[in-house]
């Protein structure tokens, strides 16, 4: 019997029932997940038609064992196949790339609540916004907010920290209502944080209205000063709303979806409609070219919404959907967010208006990705052909070492995939075993660790990368050959040589040098990845060595070792902790009435 066969039969052994299947290769990794209503109608259909896209094609052709699990639900199948997905990290399911590390404007849950720009989601107190499709993006909403509402920017901890310090310049320029000073409680603080809340979800009318409504009040009260300031909040947010795209009716809550797929690329395109002004767009790289089917786009729009958070009232899409896949998601995303969420498909009006603008930025973000990708492409499968590589790699990795003397020694680890670097997948080693300076040891070390995850599902290191660069010459080649050799694994390697000048030079294979001087695309290339590892180096050995030194001051405190210093450390800064009194150090967990006297005494006395 075939192993098509095999499989064939196995799969007209499942239940008529909704679950999720989980499809393996010779290895026994897990290259996919789906999710259906009837198991054995989808399992069986890979087995038994000819499909027409190449990816589905690929994937059954590297089956060579499947699991299942039965649902009550699709709903439940649904939820089951996106924590698999999350897990694994399939080869072969689509995935937004890099959706982790869109930036979000996190309200915290403190009782002065703080607003920061953070890339970590956590199912926290806090309260999200985003994501945002830059750095810049998110700050500028931030700032923006922040001015219009006064709020505080500064790392000091309230209520804790009011009156011990006197109020910075935001104070007197009227930037900040300063609750360093006392002058704010947090029902009152909380307030205009809710505003602020308001504005970053698009709700501006009831913003203004609020605003409005208290200017009235205190001038009618003749508080004129507070009516002053609240008269210029409401400009600045009237002049906010004019730089935002009006393009619905003020109550619309919406989200709006387009995917644009070709040969090469696939762009899944979001705009973000909040109080009817477009507050916010993002283009997400598919990780496949090519949807398979709806099925795919039901799982890939639940994953961006378990990951993203911010669910509206209304989704609409550019593209097709059967009705039931359209409750199905609708039905998902309600049980997610507090109220009943509608999906739906517009083909005329507004909402196709809408979509239109959707897929012609999903149109344009595909174009510049090709763009960017053919210009790195051409320098990589030329670096290819000078290497003797079979084909041209997709995921490049490059590693560095970096100390201070024979202490803080961390290892890098850069990567560049599929036309650009991928910043979400770097890593960085702490070298524990050389015992001091050691490059051929520290490389060692790090590729040891590193290699080892290998198809274990981790986020990054789970990856098998096409192609290694080390900084270094022979020695760090074959230190390293050594490791692949162990772990019984064939990955091309070779070093990134550089000259007296600190320059790359050549490329070696542990035997020969390739020059690189004349061919200046890959030159270039190699260059920059060459830096990019160096400047990752060195920014998390100088981060370690910072803490070692801030920590070393501390120890020099009778009774105070390194867990103390740490545990410190972690309680407030260095500046905070010279100029804390005794009761204040007592507070931190693990600090005795005697520690805190000593370190009292030290930084007092000098």
């Amino acid at each position: 019997m075939t192993v098509l066969e095999r499989l064939r039969d196995k799969a007209n052994s499942l239940p008529l029932s909704a679950g999720v299947y989980i499809m393996k290769n010779a290895d026994g990794e897990i290259i996919y997940v789906g999710k259906s209503k009837k198991l054995k109608n989808r399992v069986s259909s890979y087995f038994t038609t000819t499909h027409t896209s190449y990816k589905t094609a690929r994937m059954v052709s590297l089956v060579r064992d499947f699991d299942y699990i039965v649902c009550d639900t699709e709903i439940e199948a649904l939820a089951l196949e996106n924590t698999l997905i999350k897990k694994h990290s399939p080869r072969y399911n689509i995935k937004l790339k890099d959706a982790k590390s869109y930036p979000y404007i996190k309200v915290t849950g403190e009782e002065y609540p703080r607003l920061i720009v953070t890339r970590d989601r956590k199912s926290d107190k806090g309260r999200y916004f985003g994501p945002y499709q830059g750095a810049a993006q998110a700050h500028a909403a931030l700032d923006a907010v922040v001015k219009i509402f006064g709020l505080y920017t500064c790392k000091r901890q309230f209520p804790r920290d009011i009156g011990k310090e006197r109020p910075c310049i935001y104070k007197d320029m009227g930037r900040c209502v300063s609750p360093c000073a006392g002058g704010v409680d947090p029902e009152e603080y909380r307030a205009l944080v809710k505003q602020a809340e308001w504005v970053l979800d698009g709700n501006i009318k009831t913003t203004l209205d609020t605003l409005r409504r208290d200017m009235e009040e205190a001038a009618e009260e003749m508080e004129f000063e507070r009516a002053a300031q609240l008269r210029d909040s409401i400009r600045a947010i009237e002049a906010l709303r004019q730089k935002q795209k009006v393009v619905a009716d003020t109550k619309v809550m919406r989200d709006v979806f387009a995917i644009h797929t070709s040969d090469t690329e696939g762009v899944l395109a979001m705009l973000s409609i909040r109080g009817g002004a477009l507050i916010n767009k993002n283009e997400f790289i598919l990780s496949s070219s090519e949807l398979s089917d709806a099925e795919d786009a039901v799982s890939l729009i639940a994953n961006y919404y378990d990951t993203a958070g911010n669910i509206p009232r209304e989704v609409m899409l550019d593209f097709a959907l059967e009705r039931e896949d359209i409750e199905l998601l609708s039905e998902y995303l309600s049980l997610m967010a507090p109220y009943k969420v509608s999906v739906r498909v517009p083909e005329r009006g507004e909402g196709r208006k809408l979509c239109d603008m959707a897929l012609e930025n999903a149109r344009e973000s595909a174009k510049q990705h090709r763009l960017e990708g053919e210009r790195e492409g051409k320098s990589v499968s030329r670096l290819a052909e000078l290497l003797g590589l079979s084909e041209t790699p997709r995921r490049i990795e490059a590693y560095d070492i970096s100390n201070w003397g024979n202490e803080s020694i961390v290892a890098s680890m850069v990567v560049w995939e599929s036309g650009k670097l991928k910043k979400s997948d770097y890593r960085s080693f702490t070298i524990r075993t050389t015992g001091g300076a050691d490059d051929y040891g520290s490389m060692r070390e790090a590729l040891s660790r590193r290699l080892a995850h290998i198809g274990d599902g981790t986020p990054s290191l789970g990856e098998m990368p096409d192609l290694i660069l080390l900084d270094g010459g022979v020695g760090q080649v074959h230190a390293v050959r050594e490791v692949l050799s162990e772990l019984s694994l064939e990955i091309p390697l070779f070093g990134m040589v550089k000259d007296d000048y600190h320059k790359t030079r050549a490329i070696t294979d542990g035997e020969t040098e390739i020059s690189i001087a004349q061919e200046m695309n890959v030159y270039t290339f190699v260059y920059n990845l060459q830096e990019e590892t160096h400047r990752f180096a060195i920014k998390h050995s100088t981060g370690q060595k910072r803490k070692t030194l801030t920590r070393s001051s501390l120890e020099k405190i009778e009774g105070i070792g390194p867990k103390k210093a740490k545990l410190l450390l972690k309680a407030m800064p260095l500046g905070k902790i010279r100029e804390s009194s005794v009761e204040e150090l007592r507070a931190v967990k693990g600090i005795s009435a005697k520690d805190a006297e000593s370190i009292y005494s030290y930084y007092h006395k000098r």
